[in-house]
């Protein structure tokens, strides 16, 4: 038995439940932050997450690291 559905499907039937069931889901609203409001005038800041401190800073390339 290959598992596949009438129409031809091949993914597992959790993964069929899942997509269907999120489809109807409205979308997600992700905030968008400009790294300034993080970092003001400087170059790094902490951001404390549960109980943990995380180093987010802008390198000498203009790239963003985020370290433990």
């Amino acid at each position: 038995m290959s598992g596949r559905t009438a129409d031809g499907d091949e993914r597992p039937a959790a993964l069929r439940q899942t997509e269907a069931a999120t489809a109807t889901m409205p979308a997600a609203r992700i905030r968008r932050l400009d790294v300034a409001m993080l970092l003001g005038d400087g170059r790094e800041c902490i951001i404390v997450h549960r109980d943990s401190e995380y180093r987010l800073r802008i390198t000498s390339q203009g790239k963003l690291i985020l370290t433990k």
